[in-house]
């Protein structure tokens, strides 16, 4: 059944081309994982703030190098787009930073990444996403998502500071070693929300939904799964989405 609209994004952008290097402009680059990638990757998996938001852990760098197997060949699936974060001067790994979930003819995805302990308060992931961010925008992509759970509030602090719009909560959406979280979902679309297309919602960052509601420090400071969460397990200000929960790499 042919579609009557045009795909957005040609799967030739991925299928038949390279993975590009992308600069931030300010001492950071993505660029395509590589083997000697892993034992950085193992370490990073270490650290429990990871674990705890991506639902996943590494035993070993056989297992690793299995990941970055799959992250490279994503690629040239058109099914996801992974990069590695890594600082020009020293090549040290610093982060990820990736699309997930490629839907090429509608042009969206969803963004998700994580930042080194070593590099916590630099703004590794605000650098990373925006330039992903500009990259994915000028390849066609229309709408990114990015969702955290509820409990991990730096990270929605980050989301709006990128200009990632809270749309809604996912209730129960994402499932944790400590039960189901509640998921904020926030998006940006390419070229900004035409006037008409939402109302008088549209473009409303997450400091403007705090701000405008009341009650929401109080509804969503509520435990939402079995166990409360744990005092300290939110991230510094440039850290991960818990996207482990869908199949973070799969």
């Amino acid at each position: 059944m042919p579609l009557l609209t045009q795909s957005l994004v040609a799967a030739e952008s991925f299928t038949h081309a390279t993975q590009p290097v992308i600069a931030t402009g300010d001492g950071l680059i993505l660029r395509s994982w590589t083997a000697d990638d892993a034992q950085d990757v193992l370490e990073a998996f270490a650290d429990p703030l990871i674990r705890r938001w991506h639902v996943r852990s590494a035993d070993s760098l056989a297992e690793v190098r299995a990941w970055i197997d799959t992250w490279v060949r994503a690629w040239s699936a058109g099914v996801a787009a992974h990069w590695a974060v890594a600082e020009i001067g020293t090549g040290r790994l610093v982060g990820r930073a990736s699309l997930k979930n490629l839907e090429l003819e509608g042009g969206q995805a969803e963004v998700a990444y994580w930042t080194v302990p070593a590099a916590r308060g630099r703004a590794v992931t605000p650098r990373a996403i925006s330039a992903l961010t500009a990259w994915a925008f000028e390849t066609g992509f229309h709408r990114l998502e990015l969702t955290h759970s509820v409990a991990n509030q730096r990270s929605c602090r980050v989301a709006a500071k990128l200009g990632y719009a809270l749309e809604g909560t996912k209730r129960s959406a994402g499932l944790h070693v400590d039960g189901w979280h509640d998921m904020h979902l926030h998006a940006r679309i390419n070229g900004g929300y035409s006037a008409g297309m939402s109302g008088a919602e549209k473009d409303r960052t997450t400091a403007e939904v705090q701000e405008g509601e009341a009650d929401f420090a109080g509804e969503h400071s509520k435990p939402t799964h079995a166990e409360e969460h744990p005092k300290g397990a939110e991230l510094e200000t440039d850290e991960s989405t818990p996207d482990g929960h869908a199949g973070m790499d799969g």
